[in-house]
């Protein structure tokens, strides 16, 4: 029943009391953020007679959630920062005459926490011949009842931001366990008396857009590769999975490296359409002729050190990255007949493009003491990244970083 407005004091107080258990209980049962919108609108146009009602929420920034009966379009030059955010109590819009604001009579701003919710525009109010309208006396009922709804649904976002939050985070969990299963299980490579294999592999988040991969093309051939995907996250993950699976399908004993890179430069050419591109560093050893073919896609040079020596060499010939154009005009492979113990390093720029004063060439030196010695390529890794500081927890990593290293046994 619509109550009469004039009616005394305890009555309109038991209304109010009945309005928000009703309010309360709908809150329980779990009301839509639509139906509840729709039943506080009926209270205020048809138990209230309030003949318009606009509301602006803070809901990741302010958007106007309820229009009720306004023709036009003239709320929309409405700015919230601009015209709403002064008031910080129920005020007489005709107090101020803001002109955006106009067809109003009254502003009342939701307060939650000392952060503004919610502003509430009423207009065209059944005001009585004589005194004050009843409505404006009770307005404080009504942003009572307004900061009740609107907490409620600012408390439904949250809820739901907190269930997609959480299925992000489950799939960011089975997306680094599948890329886990990607990196390969060198305790599981056979072991060979001419070669030993380390790996190391840092992701920035979760999952990321680095790579590496050692196998067995033949008896007595071995291919290996590394490589660093533009960018990171999901999207440099997926397309650095999809450009693994084609390279174990294309690497086998009977083709040449720069086939292997110009099948795989179109076909990342047809997938990304030149978003993205990949650097690549990629060789095949020869164990019966201590030979090693390589070509360096745009990546960062390897290091080779030949131990008996001592001196050090980088990788370089080959040719652009993969990817970043449809045809690779110049394309050279690198040749390199090992003659002593030596061991090779070979890893992407989130090693030496820390976000630090250090420029480039100075953290390439630290690698390069870390690495140039008699050490076996196990122990020069673990030195390398403890001087370094290669961490989860280290703040000054931006980037995936990923390290593969070879020892080759050549003296009997």
């Amino acid at each position: 029943m619509t109550p009469n407005l004039s009616l005394s004091r305890l009555e309109f107080c038991n209304f109010k009391l009945r309005t928000l258990l009703d309010f309360t209980l709908a809150i329980n049962q779990n009301l839509s953020t639509d139906e509840l919108l729709k039943k506080y609108e009926k209270l205020l146009r048809w138990k209230l007679n309030i003949g318009k009602v606009l509301i602006f929420a803070n809901n990741q920034g302010w958007k106007c959630i309820l229009v009720s009966g306004i023709s036009g379009e003239h709320h929309y030059t409405i700015d919230v920062e601009r015209d709403l955010m002064q008031y910080s109590d129920i005020t007489s819009t005709a107090e101020y005459g803001n002109p955006s604001i106009k067809d109003f009579d009254i502003v009342l701003p939701i307060i939650h926490n000392n952060r503004p919710l919610a502003y509430v525009l009423v207009g065209d109010i059944d005001e009585e011949h004589d005194g004050i309208s009843p409505t404006i006396k009770h307005m404080q009922f009504v942003q009572t009842l307004t900061n009740i709804v609107i907490v409620a649904i600012e408390n439904k976002r949250l809820f739901r931001d907190n269930l997609e939050k959480e299925r992000i985070h489950k799939e960011m969990e089975l997306a680094t366990e599948m890329q886990n299963m990607l990196v390969p299980d060198l305790s599981k490579f056979p072991k060979r008396k001419e070669l030993d294999v380390e790996g190391f592999y840092l992701p920035h988040y979760e999952v990321g857009g680095d790579y590496y991969d050692v196998f067995e093309l033949n008896s007595h051939e071995i291919g290996f590769c590394i490589a660093d995907v533009s960018g990171k996250g999901i999207s440099a993950a997926l397309l650095m999975s999809n450009f693994q699976a084609n390279l174990r399908a294309l690497f086998v004993s009977s083709i040449h490296l720069t086939d292997v890179v110009t099948i795989l430069n179109e076909r990342v050419i047809s997938s990304v359409k030149g978003e993205k591109f990949i650097t690549l560093f990629i060789a095949r050893l020869d164990l019966e002729n201590n030979e090693l073919r390589y070509i360096n896609a745009g990546h960062n040079p390897p290091i080779y050190y030949d131990k008996k020596k001592k001196q050090i060499q980088y990788l370089k010939e080959g040719c652009i990255g993969i990817g970043m154009m449809d045809d690779i005009e110049t394309l050279e492979e690198g040749y390199l007949t090992l003659e002593n113990d030596s061991k090779l390093l070979c890893y992407t720029d989130g090693l030496i493009e820390l976000d630090i004063k250090n420029k480039v060439s100075l953290r390439l030196k630290t690698v390069e003491n870390a690495f140039c010695n008699n050490k076996n390529i196990k122990d020069s890794i673990k030195d390398m990244l403890e001087k370094m500081n290669i961490k989860k927890s280290n703040p000054y990593i931006f980037d995936d970083i990923t390290l593969l290293g070879l020892d080759f046994w050549l003296e009997k």
